[in-house]
């Protein structure tokens, strides 16, 4: 039988094909386990307490002081044991879900691993019930597996990376809604849940580590016995299927594996982020000078050995950088963060395109009675949800009672009522609009069905911005917060933009330099919440889900100003959109400079992102799914796609408003959340659509 090679899409510039030297990875492997040594001595020497190198000798050969063997012992030990079991295991786990899918950004981070540990153990703190470290582990490998589950069910093993980076960025960002929720539904029980979210190997004795160090050893032990049919995998399915190796089954194992890995990193210390992604990427270009390391019986412990390296010199380096009194609050994920979100950017500018579009619209036009239809609809459908919206919540209302008050002669309640709701009601809708025209307007420049202010990180340089404001200045009014959101998104954008527009705005680059700045902007947002007080930290993570509370008439005014002109705009150089949107040729051929008029665009969709993002928090796929639909309906010309979209993200976001409020009222879920939990699904099922 002919071995298939496996086919990935797009290939990741790099070395030839010819084989590596002959040698041993003994080099390789002394080097990181040196550097490891040389960590784990600083590493425990380093601390609020002044205890240096001589008292920890002291304390490690029994004659230190009291004092000094506690901090020690009780601290610091823990701590850089800690540190080398999460990098060992996340490490490790990286390279077998790299190994199995054929896909080199498979990782517990894109794949929603840790999104998925995550939420299994916030639901169980949730219920309040009491179970030992090691139950944890369990309930959050369960977690860990069905969500490595669905994203490689969705996406395709050895599909293609963007397809994997965008299966798994969407149900991370789904689960990671529903945590998010839990946590403002019941803040007294998942006290001190965000803090530990961020990822931190602080330890307060052995007891974690000694319960967690089983798991991890007996996932790495499974794997390195899968090693032999993990290499016959990376020959191709039918080469493997030729040698007797059970394709399916190995693969199952080896996530299943990688997966209780990552859980017992996650009970542990947390999700950390990245390591499982960065310590393969590492490993990798010894291979070629090690061909020992291109086997997965060495490959896989030595991503481990890297994974730890990278986990202690992030620690490392963050209590060098702030000082240990500082180093004590910030999280050590907030460091591999930041790393992996460079390291992201870093592939997708070496990314090599392979010209096909991951999500192609149909080519149709409907006849003009079918878009007036649909238009009239859209109209009538958003009419009633804004008057539902209106009408109801945490107090009922009738429509006499909204006449009256327009009147001006409406009782103290209701006109208490619908000061506070009628403005919420009119940034959802606001909001929603902005969004989905903002991605009509990147999609079309781009020429990327798949593209989305949310996706391409714009949404989140705009909430860092606004958080930044939110958590630094009392009292912030509307115009400030959308002034600091639009710095923020402007800035992101720039740098996004900018790098993709080096290959032509292409689907591979545009896609991941997106996601890696989205990461370092939540990673950066996510260390403001925890720096800050627990009522800037609560107001903060109130306006991140999406929340209209609050909201006042003054607040609408950005949003609605950015909005009539991105509206006007769009619709005057509709004709621009439409040719733009084919390719760079046409629009020269009739008197159209392509890069201004996308530069234009851009500028124009950053402007209404940012200012929605003031207006109602950070929402997600409403910029992605609003132009999809209102394509699927009407067509491509955006003479029709522009109206069509923009009803479509009012009504969305206006809806999930309305559901927020209501589901569980008096208790308010952010619209924000409701979006994700909607759009997550229904980005998913474009995937599943487009897979083949």
């Amino acid at each position: 039988m002919t071995a298939t090679r496996p086919v990935t899409e797009p290939a990741l510039a790099g070395p030839g094909t010819a084989a590596p030297p002959r040698g041993a990875p003994a080099a390789a492997l002394a080097a990181l386990v040196l550097a490891l040594a040389v960590l784990a001595v600083v590493d425990i020497t380093l601390g609020t307490s002044h205890v240096g190198a001589a008292e920890v000798w002291k304390a490690l050969t029994g004659n230190a002081g009291q004092g000094d063997a506690s901090v020690v012992v009780a601290s610091r030990l823990p701590r850089m044991t800690a540190g080398l079991l999460v990098g060992v295991a996340l490490g490790a786990a990286g390279a077998a879900m790299q190994a199995v899918s054929r896909n080199v950004l498979a990782a517990p981070d894109t794949l929603a691993v840790n999104a998925g540990a995550y939420l299994a153990l916030g639901v169980l703190t949730v219920t309040g019930v009491s179970v030992p470290l090691l139950a944890s582990s369990g309930v959050a490998f369960a977690g860990a597996l069905a969500a490595a589950a669905v994203v490689l069910g969705l996406s395709g093993l050895g599909a293609g990376t963007v397809r994997l980076v965008l299966a798994g960025s969407a149900l991370a960002l789904g689960l990671g809604s529903v945590t998010d929720a839990l946590l403002l539904l019941f803040p007294e029980r998942t006290n001190g849940l965000y803090q530990w979210s961020q990822g931190s190997i602080a330890q307060n004795g052995f007891h974690g580590v000694v319960q967690m160090a089983p798991v991890a050893v007996a996932g790495l032990a499974g794997l390195l016995l899968l090693a032999r049919r993990m290499d016959a995998l990376a020959l191709g399915d039918d080469a493997a299927r030729g040698l007797g190796v059970p394709v399916w089954g190995t693969r199952v194992s080896a996530v299943a594996l990688a997966a209780l890995l990552s859980s017992a990193a996650v009970t542990l210390a947390g999700p950390i982020g990245f390591v499982g992604l960065c310590a393969p990427a590492l490993v990798r270009p010894l291979a070629h000078r090690f061909r020992g390391l291109l086997r997965a019986r060495a490959a896989v412990p030595v991503a481990g050995l890297a994974g730890a390296v990278l986990v202690l010199g992030s620690d490392v380096a963050l209590r060098l950088t702030v000082g240990p009194q500082s180093a004590a609050a910030v999280p050590t994920g907030f460091v591999t963060s930041a790393v992996g979100a460079v390291f992201l950017v870093g592939m997708a500018l070496r990314a090599r395109e392979s010209g096909a579009s991951a999500a192609p619209d149909r080519l149709r036009i409907p006849s003009r009675a079918a878009f007036v239809t649909v238009l009239a609809v859209l109209v009538v459908l958003l009419a009633g949800t804004v008057v539902a919206a209106v009408l109801l919540g945490d107090t009922g209302l009738l429509l006499g009672d909204v006449v009256n008050w327009a009147r001006g002669r409406g009782d103290r309640v209701v006109t208490f009522v619908l000061d506070t709701r009628v403005p919420r009601v009119l940034a959802a809708l606001l909001a929603g609009a902005a969004l989905a025209l903002a991605g009509t307007l990147v999609q079309a420049v781009t020429r990327n069905p798949l593209a989305d202010p949310g996706v391409l990180g714009v949404s989140g340089g705009a909430g860092l911005g606004a958080v930044l404001l939110v958590t630094t200045v009392s009292g912030a009014g509307s115009w400030s917060v959308a002034g600091a959101a639009f710095a923020g998104a402007a800035v992101t954008a720039a740098l996004v933009f900018g790098l993709a527009a080096r290959g032509g705005f292409g689907q591979t680059r545009l896609v991941l330099i997106g996601v890696g700045a989205s990461a370092a902007t939540t990673a950066v947002i996510s260390l403001l919440i925890v720096l800050t007080d627990p009522f800037n930290a609560t107001k903060a993570l109130t306006w991140l889900s999406g929340s209209t509370y609050g909201r006042t008439m003054p607040d609408t005014l950005p949003v609605a100003g950015a909005l009539a002109v991105g509206v006007v705009v769009a619709v005057a150089r509709r004709r621009d959109l439409d040719l733009v949107g084919l390719d760079d040729d046409t629009p020269r051929l009739l008197g159209i400079r392509p890069a201004s008029a996308r530069l234009g665009f851009l500028a124009l969709s950053v402007l209404l992102s940012a200012t929605a993002v003031a207006a109602a928090g950070t929402i997600g796929f409403v910029g992605l799914v609003a132009p999809h639909a209102a394509r699927a309906l009407v067509g491509r010309r955006h003479v029709r796609v522009v109206p069509v979209a923009t009803l479509l993200g009012a009504t969305l976001v206006c809806a999930a408003d309305l559901v927020g409020r209501t589901v569980i009222a008096p208790a308010q879920l952010g619209a924000g959340l409701m979006t994700a939990v909607i759009g997550a699904p229904y980005f998913l099922y474009l995937l599943v659509r487009t897979r083949k």
